[in-house]
């Protein structure tokens, strides 16, 4: 009787849950301007959309006494919608705050989808106006930005016009210099800084950088996007390709979770010794590595193009895509291992593996298509077998016909020539 109420409740909460989410029209072209919105563009056959709905339906929940309204819109019964959205995959996620509309392409879990849309809410450039707000700050972001001084001069403006660009990633502040003297000690009474995880860490540049405005817009933009991660976040699909920008060296701590995203005992503690790694050594080390785990498997057997055992470790050089791995255990080896391990790749004299080469690119896509055919194979071995068999023996088909019809023209030639001669 319990269980029956508790499924019945769950039931309820699930429909009140996904009620907040508004159903939109091709009428949404004429009142998108008007507010926030936070819009799912979806087609009912595409099975990503439908492992989004539950996800999507408890952001509405989340965001519902928000200014931000939680909507989707069946693009297969308003295609104007899709075509004035410019939207060509399906599920596409956007935050439409007035002309301006940006693409979400972060991880779609709940928590992920919410902060980023109370991000884009706000202004790019938040301004603390009491030193009791710092503290907030530290424990609401593990990672953000922040302008010291007068808003006023190139620094200022460059930093606004980054703010912007960056603001779908992380956040951006701006506070007195009286404010946090005290605390954050900066060098100048003008300075930008990092707060990544209890550490800070400020912008540096030569004085010719800061008196030319398009060499300072350079560096900072190289300064910002390589500092705006954590020091040890989770690498995925949707977030290697922003650590390649980074230019420093990408430390991959490799281990497999499960669907309830689980990991053995004995790769968590690898996965610990390598983030414990960055965090005793930041100062050191992170202005050269960025550090991270990664919870699939087959995304690292395709940047090294062999299979993994697990847990594993890469060191990938995100300028020239060529990767490093070590020639000991990883499961056997000491954060001092570890540590001379990526001595031995800053200073160049570790092996190197991969890269961007013709050869290698071909071998990389022929590893990849092997993987995945052999993925289909081992789900759905019937399928697979249809979808190749048939053009394959329709090919066949097509040969042998063309030879037979080859072979049958030939003899009747022969035939032609022999009955002359005889004549």
């Amino acid at each position: 009787m319990y269980f029956s109420l508790y499924c019945i409740l769950l039931t309820v909460l699930n429909i009140v849950a996904s009620s907040r989410v508004l159903e939109l029209s091709d009428k949404f072209i004429d009142i998108s301007s008007d507010g926030m919105w936070f819009v799912k563009f979806y087609a009912p056959w595409c099975a990503h959309c439908r492992r989004l709905e539950p996800i999507w339906a408890h952001v509405a929940q989340t965001l519902y006494n928000s200014p931000i309204r939680v909507a989707k819109v069946d693009c297969t019964r308003f295609p104007a919608v899709a075509t004035h959205f410019k939207v060509r995959a399906y599920p596409t996620i956007m935050f439409i705050k007035g002309s301006f509309y940006h693409e979400y392409n972060g991880e779609r879990l709940k928590e992920e989808m919410v902060n980023y849309a109370l991000r884009m809410s706000q202004p790019a450039i938040q301004k603390v106006s009491h030193a009791d707000s710092i503290g907030y700050l530290k424990e609401a972001h593990p990672v953000f930005f922040g302008y010291i001084g007068k808003q006023q001069g190139p620094l200022w403006e460059m930093y606004t016009l980054h703010a912007e660009k960056y603001q779908p990633h992380t956040w951006f502040y701006s506070m007195s210099h009286e404010m946090v003297m005290n605390e954050f000690k900066p060098p100048n009474e003008t300075a930008l800084f990092v707060y990544k995880e209890d550490d800070i860490f400020f912008f540096e540049a030569s004085s010719a950088v800061f008196e030319d405005k398009e060499a300072l817009n350079v560096s900072l933009d190289k300064w910002i996007n390589s500092e705006r991660f954590g020091f040890f976040p989770k690498i995925t699909r949707s977030n290697i390709n922003d650590l390649m920008d980074t230019e420093k060296y990408i430390v991959i701590a490799v281990v497999s979770e499960n669907k309830l995203s689980e990991i053995t005992q004995t790769e968590r503690d690898f996965k610990d010794m390598i983030e414990g790694i960055i965090k005793k050594r930041k100062r050191e080390l992170h202005h050269r590595f960025q550090f991270g785990w990664m919870g699939n498997p087959e995304l690292a057997n395709s940047i090294v193009m062999s299979e993994l055992t697990v847990p594993h470790l890469i060191v990938l050089n995100s300028t020239t895509s060529h990767h490093h791995i070590p020639d000991d255990d990883p499961v056997l080896m000491t954060p001092e291992a570890v540590s001379i391990f990526l001595d031995q790749i800053h200073d160049q004299i570790a092996p190197a593996y991969g890269g961007n080469s013709w050869p290698v690119r071909l071998y990389r896509g022929f590893f990849e298509a092997r993987t995945t055919l052999t993925n289909m194979w081992r789900g759905n071995p019937v399928l697979t077998a249809l979808v190749f068999g048939l053009p394959l023996g329709f090919l066949s088909l097509i040969c042998y016909s063309v030879c037979c019809a080859d072979i049958l023209d030939a003899d009747e030639e022969e035939s032609s020539d022999t009955h002359e001669k005889k004549d």
